[in-house]
C-alpha cells in the first residue's frame, strides 16, 4: 500500500515544545461546569493525560481533586503550556508571569483585542509586548483551543474523539466539531493534533503547518482557512511539507486580499478565490471545494498517499453505477485506463460470457455466487501497466445481506485478498459500496487494514483525483526549481525612477523597451511626438500595414478614447490617423497630457492570450495567463502562479486553461507554439523578480502563432511605494 514513511523536514519547529506538553497550567481552573477552565480539566483527567496538571485558582485549594495554586510562580515544577481562561484585560499581567516561569506557549481563549477597536488594539499590543519579553508564543487570542490526542492533551474536552493521523488547523471551532462528529459516525478516522489559530497575533498557519509536517503522528495536514496573514511564507512552508506528506486545504469563500484599485486586467482578476486555489496547488496542496470533502480526502491521502497518475480502472457489479463512475471520473479530469488485450483475456477467463472486460469492467452477475471474485479482478487489473488506480464500485460488503448469509465468508476472504494486494502494489485501491453506511464486517475489516471505503461515489472520485494530483506533483517536483531572476539594467532602473518622479506609469514604448532589453521578442516601433515626423516614419516602414496608438499617461484604455488606428499605409494615411487620434483623445479627456503616438507594424492574425502580473498584498507577485483580448475579465479563463516560476509551473499554466483546445489547434488552425509561450512566461517571471519597481504588468493581447508570438500591447504600472 502506498503509505509513505515520513522523513523529517529541515530544522525543527519550536511549537513542539508546547503542542506536545509534559506539564500544563490551567489559568482560571474552575469547578463550575459552565467554565472553560472546568472543561479543560475534565478533558485532561478523563483522557488520562500522563503529564503534570497545575490548576491556577487563588480561591481554591483543589480543583476536581487536583492540587491548585494561587499563581504560576507558586508552581514547583516547569510548565510547557498554559491555557489561559481569564478575561482579555488580565492577559498582559498573566503573560508576564508566564515569561518569568519559563512557559513556552500560551493558549489564549479570550476575545476583545484589536478586532473591537483602538482600546482592544492597545491591550493586544501590551499583551504581545509581555509575550515577546518573556519568550512566550501565543495560540490565539480568540481561539477555540487545541488538542494532541497522542499525548492525551484534550483541552476542548471533546468526547469520543479517536486518536489517529489527521492533523487539523481550523479557524472555525464549528468546523472542527463537524469533522469530529463525522469521524465518530464513520468510526474509522482519527485525529492527531488540532489547533484553532484564532486571531493569529503571533503563530500563523505557516507555523502550524510546519509543525504538522514534522509531527510523526500526523500523516496528513488539513486546514480550514478563512484568511492568510503571510501567503508567501505559507506557500514556502507548504512546498516543503507537501514533499513529505499530503496537505489538504479548504478555503472558505473569496479570499480576503483587501480592496485595492484595479488599474489593469490582471489587477481586476487577482486576489480572487481562483487565484488562491491555483497558488496552493502550485506547491502541491490538495484543495477541496466542498466542506463534505475535507475528511474523506484527508483520510484517503493519509492512508493511500498518492497514485502514479490519473488512469483509473473501474470494476463494477452493476452497469448503471459503472456508467455513473465513468461520468464522474471524466468530469474530474481523470482518465479511463485502456486495458491491454492480455488483461482483458485474463478477465474473460474468470467472468461470465456476458461480462464486459473493457474499462469499466462490469462483472454482470459473475460475482453473485462468489463475491471474492471481485478481488481477483482487482489483482488482474492491477498488473496492467496502463492502470494507475483501481476503483471498485458496487455492493461489496453487502452480498451476504442482499443474497445469502453464507456469502459472508466469501466476502471476508475477498477483503483479505484486497488487503494483501494493497500492501503489495503502489497503486491505490479505492472502494465505493452501497453498504458502507451499514458497516458490515468485510468493510470494517478493510477499514481496520487502512483501506478507505466510501458511501458516496462522488466523494470516492474526489479522493482518486487528489491521489492522482499528488502523485503527478511529486513526479514533477524535480522540475519545480524557479527560474533565476535577470540582472536589472541601470538604464531601465532610471526609466522607473523618472516615471516615479513624474507620477506616472511606464509609457508603452518604455514597457516594451524593458521587455526587449531582457530578451523578449518585441516588434520595432517608433515614438512620434510631432506630425512632421510621419513622412520619415512612412518611408522607414515602406509598404507594411501599420498601427498607430496614442501615448499618454492619462489615457489608460486607448481604444475607449479613440486612440488606436489600424491598417495604415503611407504618409497621408498616417497623418489622417494622427489628426483623428488627437481630436478623439482631446474630446475624451481634454486635460490629457499626450506625449505623442506610437507607430509599429500590424501583427498578423493569431490566437489572443494575456500574460499579466500583479503584486498581491498577501501572496506577493503573481503571474496570470489565459484567454486574451477584450473578454478576459468576462470569461475569466485564466491560470495563476506565484513568482518566481519554474518551467513545470509555466507549462502547467498553459495547459490549465479551458481554451487549451484552441491553443492545440481548432477548426483546422495550426497549434500554437506552446514552448515559446512557456519561455515568455519564464522571462516575464524573471523580470518581475528583478524589478520590485514593477507593480503590475499587462501584455494583452499577445498573439500566439505556430512559430512564436507577437506582443501587441504592453502596460507596466509603477510601484510608487517607498519600499520599491
Amino acid at each position: 500500500m502506498a503509505i509513505a514513511k515520513h522523513q523529517s523536514l529541515s530544522g525543527r519547529s519550536p511549537l513542539h515544545e508546547f503542542l506536545a506538553p509534559d506539564a500544563i497550567a490551567i489559568v482560571g481552573a474552575s469547578a463550575d461546569p459552565t467554565k472553560r477552565g472546568y472543561k479543560a480539566m475534565v478533558g485532561l483527567i478523563k483522557d488520562g493525560y500522563g503529564g503534570q496538571i497545575y490548576p491556577i485558582n487563588p480561591k481554591a485549594d483543589r480543583v476536581l481533586g487536583v492540587k491548585a495554586y494561587p499563581t504560576l510562580d507558586a508552581i514547583p515544577g516547569k510548565i510547557d503550556l498554559a491555557l489561559i481562561c481569564t478575561p482579555a484585560s488580565t492577559l498582559p499581567g498573566i503573560l508576564k508571569e508566564c515569561g518569568k516561569k519559563g512557559v513556552k506557549g500560551a493558549v489564549v481563549l479570550a476575545s476583545g483585542f484589536k478586532e473591537v477597536g483602538p482600546e482592544g488594539a492597545a491591550l493586544e499590543e501590551a499583551m504581545m509586548a509581555a509575550a515577546r519579553e518573556g519568550g512566550v508564543r501565543i495560540i490565539g487570542p480568540n481561539t477555540s483551543g487545541m488538542f494532541n490526542l497522542h499525548k492525551q492533551v484534550n483541552l476542548l474536552a471533546l468526547s469520543n474523539v479517536k486518536p489517529g493521523h489527521v492533523g487539523f488547523i481550523s479557524q472555525s471551532g464549528n468546523m472542527l466539531l463537524s469533522l469530529v462528529l463525522e469521524a465518530e459516525h464513520n468510526r474509522h478516522v482519527g485525529f492527531s493534533t488540532y489547533v484553532g489559530p484564532g486571531n493569529q497575533v503571533d503563530i500563523g498557519f505557516n507555523d502550524y503547518l510546519r509543525y504538522l509536517g514534522e509531527d510523526e503522528n500526523t500523516h496528513v495536514a488539513t486546514l480550514y482557512v478563512e484568511g492568510f496573514r503571510d501567503g508567501q511564507r505559507f506557500l514556502d512552508v507548504a512546498r516543503d511539507v507537501t514533499a513529505v506528506k499530503p496537505v489538504v486545504v479548504y478555503k472558505s469563500g473569496s479570499t480576503e486580499m483587501g480592496a485595492k484599485a484595479a488599474s489593469s486586467h490582471t489587477g481586476a482578476l487577482a486576489g480572487s478565490y481562483a487565484m488562491t486555489v491555483d497558488l496552493l496547488r502550485q506547491v502541491g496542496v490538495s484543495v477541496v471545494q466542498n466542506s463534505d470533502e475535507i475528511l474523506p480526502v484527508a483520510e484517503g491521502l493519509a492512508q493511500l498517499q498518492k497514485a502514479p497518475g490519473k488512469r483509473i480502472a473501474v470494476i463494477a457489479d452493476g452497469g448503471g453505477q459503472a456508467t455513473i463512475a465513468s461520468d464522474r471520473l471524466s468530469e474530474a479530469g481523470l482518465e479511463m485506463a485502456t486495458l491491454s488485450e492480455a488483461t482483458q483475456q485474463r478477465l474473460r477467463k474468470v467472468l461470465f460470457a456476458q461480462a464486459s472486460a473493457i474499462n469499466p469492467v462490469d462483472v454482470a452477475g459473475s460475482t453473485d455466487a462468489d463475491p471474492a471474485l471481485l478481488a481477483t479482478c482487482m489483482e488482474i487489473v492491477a498488473d496492467d501497466e496502463g492502470v494507475d488506480a483501481i476503483f471498485l464500485v458496487g455492493m461489496f460488503g453487502g452480498y451476504s445481506i442482499r443474497f445469502a448469509e453464507h456469502l459472508l465468508g466469501d466476502e471476508m476472504r475477498g477483503a483479505e485478498a484486497m488487503i494483501e494486494l494493497a500492501h503489495r502494489i503502489d497503486k491505490p485501491l479505492v472502494i465505493y459500496s452501497l453498504y458502507a453506511p451499514v458497516k458490515p464486517p468485510p468493510l470494517r475489516r478493510l477499514h481496520e487494514a487502512g483501506l478507505p471505503v466510501y458511501s458516496s461515489l462522488e466523494l470516492a472520485v474526489r479522493v482518486l483525483s487528489a491521489l492522482g494530483e499528488r502523485g503527478l506533483y511529486l513526479q514533477g517536483a524535480a522540475d519545480q526549481v524557479p527560474a533565476a531572476p535577470v540582472v536589472p539594467h541601470a538604464e531601465q532602473l532610471a526609466v522607473f525612477a523618472k516615471a516615479r518622479r513624474e507620477g506616472r506609469d511606464l509609457f508603452e514604448v518604455e514597457a516594451k523597451a524593458l521587455l526587449r532589453s531582457h530578451g523578449i521578442s518585441v516588434a520595432e516601433e517608433i515614438l512620434v511626438e510631432s506630425a512632421d515626423e510621419l513622412g520619415n516614419v512612412a518611408a522607414h516602414f515602406g509598404d507594411q500595414a501599420l498601427v498607430m496608438k496614442v501615448v499618454s499617461k492619462d489615457i489608460l484604455h486607448k481604444s475607449d478614447a479613440g486612440g488606436v488606428k489600424l491598417f495604415l499605409r503611407g504618409e497621408v494615411a498616417l497623418k489622417d490617423a494622427h489628426e483623428q487620434i488627437m481630436r478623439s483623445c482631446k474630446a475624451y479627456l481634454p486635460t490629457a497630457d499626450i506625449k505623442g503616438v506610437l507607430v509599429t507594424p500590424m501583427a498578423r492574425k493569431g490566437t489572443e492570450v494575456i500574460i499579466g502580473v500583479s503584486r498581491d498584498p498577501i501572496f506577493g507577485p503573481v503571474l496570470m495567463f489565459g484567454l486574451g483580448g477584450i473578454f478576459v475579465e468576462i470569461l475569466e479563463d485564466v491560470a495563476f502562479r506565484a513568482i518566481p516560476l519554474s518551467h513545470h509551473a509555466a507549462e502547467s499554466m498553459v495547459n490549465q486553461i479551458k481554451a487549451r483546445k484552441i491553443l492545440d489547434g481548432a477548426r483546422g488552425e495550426p497549434p500554437v507554439d506552446k514552448a515559446a509561450l512557456v519561455e515568455l512566461l519564464l522571462k516575464v517571471s524573471s523580470i518581475v523578480s528583478a524589478y520590485p519597481q514593477l507593480a503590475e504588468l499587462d501584455l494583452n493581447p499577445v498573439l500566439a502563432y505556430d512559430d512564436g508570438y507577437a506582443i501587441v500591447d504592453a502596460r507596466i504600472i509603477v510601484n510608487r511605494e517607498d519600499a520599491a
